[in-house]
Parts: structure tokens; sequence; C-alpha cells
């Protein structure tokens, strides 16, 4: 690498973008993306809180819906603070160590949260396919073998992409499309052939959110084959009713991460506010509507939360 080029990368800094065109209303923008945060920090912490200290609840659905509250709560955490700095104090600067940072943190917990997923449909599908043996196949230690299997997965995976992003020069000023940094926008602002990281990111989607929505797509259609071999019409709509609160979280995640993963690679001719506005359902939305959708449809945990507000 040459001395202008080390130069470049040693005094580089990104730009993150807010809403553009809206600068003079960001404070009335961040009222409600403040309420969202708070309320998805209350929400999932909440979930942990009752299913930690509820032995009734310590059963594998509610063990997958607390490791799915963790990667939520991660979310939010690791993006809302450069979201609310660019909204708040208009701090629109980051620098290469934190973006490398909260750009691997960001796609470890979207890796794992895509796992949790798959899991939870896995519970789905023992639940509902072959109930007589759902104890014995979901078992406590086998749960927390599956859990961490998750982490290192997501951590291995993603690992490179801080120090493939590194390795590049960047000139001094790069203004990336969102308030948070994410690999495939930031390779793009490198002044070097980003075919590898291009390659491997792509890898990493097929692998994790490609492979994973595969899978839960084959547990649903052999619930959906199970349950209308179901006779009682009561029994069938009393197991799909089960999935409702799932199937939910499944699109909310996978949706938006379709477009985001696909759209920076080959919708060139795209709009840059669809990739903003998908960007923000993403991080915010999830969060925020999980730990709700959870506590409305699970019968036992809108119990426990209602007791503890009567309280």
């Amino acid at each position: 690498m040459s001395a202008v080029n080390e130069t470049k990368f040693k005094f580089a800094v990104f730009l993150l973008s807010g809403i553009p065109g809206q600068e003079n209303i960001y404070l009335w923008i961040s009222i409600p993306f403040c309420l969202m945060y708070i309320i998805s920090i209350v929400g999932n912490s909440g979930i942990l809180f009752i299913i930690k200290t509820d032995p009734s609840l310590h059963e594998p659905m509610y063990i997958f819906l607390s490791t799915l509250a963790i990667t939520d709560l991660g979310l939010s955490i690791v993006t809302m603070p450069t979201i609310m700095g660019v909204l708040w104090l208009n701090v629109r600067e980051i620098s290469l160590d934190a973006c490398f940072a909260q750009l691997f943190f960001i796609h470890t917990l979207q890796c794992i949260e895509s796992s949790v997923l798959l899991l939870m449909a896995f519970d789905r599908f023992v639940a509902i396919c072959n109930p007589l043996r759902y104890a014995s196949i979901l078992t406590v230690p086998r749960i927390a073998r599956m859990a961490l299997l998750c982490v290192i997965r997501g951590v291995a995976l993603i690992m490179p992409l801080p120090f493939l992003v590194q390795r590049f020069p960047y000139w001094r000023k790069n203004v990336l499309s969102h308030s948070y940094c994410l690999h495939q926008e930031v390779m793009k602002m490198a002044y070097a052939d980003i075919t590898v990281n291009n390659f491997y990111g792509l890898c990493v989607a097929l692998l994790t959110m490609g492979m994973d929505s595969l899978l839960i797509l084959l547990s649903y259609v052999m619930i959906l084959k199970t349950v209308l071999s179901v006779t009682s019409s009561m029994e069938c709509l009393t197991a799909l009713n089960t999935c409702v609160s799932h199937l939910c979280a499944v699109l909310l995640f996978y949706i938006p991460e379709i477009g985001l993963a696909l759209i920076p690679r080959f919708g060139n001719n795209s709009s840059h506010v669809l990739q903003i506005a998908l960007g923000y359902v993403y991080m915010l939305v999830p969060p925020l509507i999980n730990p709700i959708v959870y506590s409305v449809k699970s019968k036992q945990l809108r119990v426990r939360i209602i007791r503890a507000f009567v309280k």
C-alpha cells in the first residue's frame, strides 16, 4: 500500500446519513424514534425478567423467546446511539474503528437472530408434528447447546468482515446510506477492488439468511401438511394459532433483511429513500413489535405480565 493510501486510511472518517431532505424536522422525527427505542428496551427487558423469574415459563419456547429478546436488545443498543446522535446532535462523523466495531456487532446479532428464528420454527415443528416426543427431543441441555452453536456460527461467519474492510484505503470522508454501519455500505466506500468482500458477504447472507429461511419454509410446509391431516377444524386452527407470533417475527426480520442484502448489490437504480426506509424498518420495528406480538399471543406470558402490573 502506498504512503498516500496509508494516509487516506489513517485519517478517514465516514459520514452517517440521517434522512436526506428532512434535516429541519430532525427533532420531531427523533420523538417517535426515541419512543420506539424506549418501548423496545422496556418490552424485551420485561419479557426477559418475567421468563427468568417464573419457573413455569422455563420451557423450550420461552427459552427461545428470551434468546430472541436478547438479540433484539443488542440490535437496539448497538444501532440507536448513532441514529439518535444524528437526529439530536447532528453528529454524523464516525471513526473507522467505531464503524467496523458497529458493523461486526450488527451483522453478528443479525446472524444469531436468524438462527434463533430457525430454532423457534424447529420448536413449532416438533410440538405439532411429533408432540409425544417433544419433551425428550427439546431438553434444556440440548437447547443450551443449540443456543451456543447459534452464537458460535454468528461470530465465526462475521468475524472476517471487519478485517476484510479494514485492509482497504478510504478517502478522507465518505457518506454512508444509513445512520449506522453495514458491510455492504462500507465496502463500497473503499478505494480498492471489493470483489472478495462482495463475494464473501453474499456467501454469508446465503449461508445464514438464505439457508435459515429455506429451512423455516420447509418446517412450515411439514407443519401445514400435518395440520391439514387433522380431522377436527378446531384442532387445526389451534395448532396454527401457536405459529402466528413466530410467523410475524419471521416476516418482520427477513423481508427488510433481504432488501438490505440484495438492493446495494443488484439494485443500482433503486431509490435511495427505499434503502434508508428498509434500514430503519429492520432496525427499529422487530425489536418493538416482537415482544408485543408474543405478549398478546402467548396466554401464559400475557397472564404473567398482567399479574405483574396488577401487583
